[in-house]
């Protein structure tokens, strides 16, 4: 997850292994929504954002870009997570995968051009999802109830707390000015929404509670990853949308 604590941005969960939360447990996510009224005045916020807004710049752009192009963007900013996800590893204990982290940093940045290519994937060194919130998911920190925040999406207490931490772990050690970083993070909220129009179209109209279709979702997802069930080297995880099916990669 790229983070976004300080930064009011548009999100977007851009989930790429298929469909796991399509039919979620209503009862599961019910009691860990307190603040369900709250929420769902947040959601409705957010989702006409992305219908008035997100949505068309992200049209416009799948319709002037070739998929090509698009993924290598997607790329690029998927290998500036690297201190994010090698950072975290580490505070997990996985040596091992911050290690691979590292590899594959240094070969996509150099054979794959500044991150544009993903030849480290062809070679094992697969893609880790880790970020601050996991990690005190691991060490045991509760998640606290759902909470929807204005712009950013589905969260809770603990990702919340997790946001800054990786927020300073993405600008400190390339020294970005933070207007570059916001500019690049709305490049990259753009992108990565033009691979699931379609998908997000269908899940609205199949939902019968778009909301709940959401929040279960991201409970399962979160839930998942901190327990490492859900980790392929095709997932990224944001902020705002369940999981769909994407576009494949070349």
């Amino acid at each position: 997850m790229r983070p976004r604590r300080f930064v009011p941005l548009l999100a977007v969960v851009l989930a790429l292994s298929g469909g796991m939360a399509a039919r979620a447990d209503e009862g599961a996510g019910s009691e860990r929504d307190p603040l369900e009224g709250f929420n769902r005045k947040m959601f409705w916020f957010n989702d006409k954002v992305d219908v008035y807004v997100l949505a068309p710049v992200a049209s416009g752009w799948e319709k002037v870009s070739p998929r090509c192009v698009r993924t290598s963007v997607s790329h690029f900013f998927g290998n500036l997570r690297f201190p994010i996800v090698a950072v975290n590893d580490l505070l997990q204990g996985k040596v091992k995968d911050s290690a691979s982290d590292v590899g594959r940093f240094a070969v996509n940045t150099t054979v794959g051009v500044l991150g544009f290519f993903d030849p480290a994937s062809h070679w094992g060194l697969i893609e880790h999802q880790e970020d601050f919130g996991q990690t005190l998911g691991v060490w045991g920190l509760p998640p606290g109830p759902y909470l929807v925040l204005p712009l950013l999406g589905p969260s809770d207490p603990r990702d919340a707390a997790g946001f800054a931490v990786d927020y300073a772990l993405a600008v400190t050690p390339f020294f970005i000015e933070e207007y570059i970083l916001v500019g690049a993070r709305v490049v990259d909220t753009v992108n990565e929404r033009s691979f699931v129009l379609k998908q997000v179209e269908d899940a609205k109209a199949s939902a019968f509670d778009y909301y709940v279709f959401v929040r279960n979702a991201y409970l399962q997802r979160r839930r998942a990853l901190v327990r490492d069930l859900a980790e392929t080297t095709e997932e990224r995880q944001e902020l705002y949308y369940p999981e769909f099916d994407r576009e494949e990669k070349p």
